[in-house]
């Protein structure tokens, strides 16, 4: 029983040869690859395609939620539902009210962090279909790992095979779904 395939994975003894790798495959219209690395490579992002990322206005947004409900429960609690006069404070006190804002505006942003970064990267997913190749056991060693994914709009199986190859690629094997 044949097992649909999924994508090639190239695999590069240097950093550099995977940026270039890369590189050259978004010059020929690749849009769907992976890069993986023992470490960061600069530049390597924007090579597979990465471009905006909506964490940063979550995580904002997650902040500005929580500090302007916080402030508004202790005003409301303060001055509009529950009005005493306790040692002669007004009832609207900006600087008692800021530390718990902003406790809560960080509580507020962290959680939105933590829940975008989980959904954002398609999690929970307990398997994925590189985890299939052996070559894909080496990069933790040293390996500078590149997946074209056959869902791409330019992938042709025997050109993408062919163009991996010319890269100067230690190897190029086939990852199955």
């Amino acid at each position: 029983m044949k097992q649909a395939l999924y994508g090639y994975l190239a695999s590069f003894d240097q950093p550099d040869d995977l940026l270039h790798a890369a590189r050259e495959a978004q010059r020929r219209g690749h849009s769907r690859m992976q890069a993986y690395s023992p470490f960061p490579v600069e530049g390597l992002a924007e090579a597979v395609g990465f471009r905006f990322n909506w964490l940063p206005w979550l995580v904002l947004g997650g902040g500005m939620a929580g500090g302007a409900g916080g402030y508004f429960m202790q005003y409301y609690a303060s001055a509009v539902s529950y009005r005493l006069n306790i040692g002669g404070r007004p009832l609207h006190s900006i600087p008692s009210f800021m530390p718990i804002t902003f406790e809560v505006t960080v509580l507020f942003a962290a959680l939105t962090a933590f829940f975008a970064v989980f959904l954002l990267s398609g999690l929970p997913r307990l398997h994925h279909p590189i985890f299939n190749a052996p070559a894909f056991d080496r990069e933790t060693q040293g390996r500078f790992l590149l997946c074209i994914e056959a869902a791409d709009p330019v992938f042709e199986a025997r050109d993408t095979w062919r163009f991996l190859t010319g890269l100067n690629a230690m190897e190029v094997v086939e990852v199955h779904a």
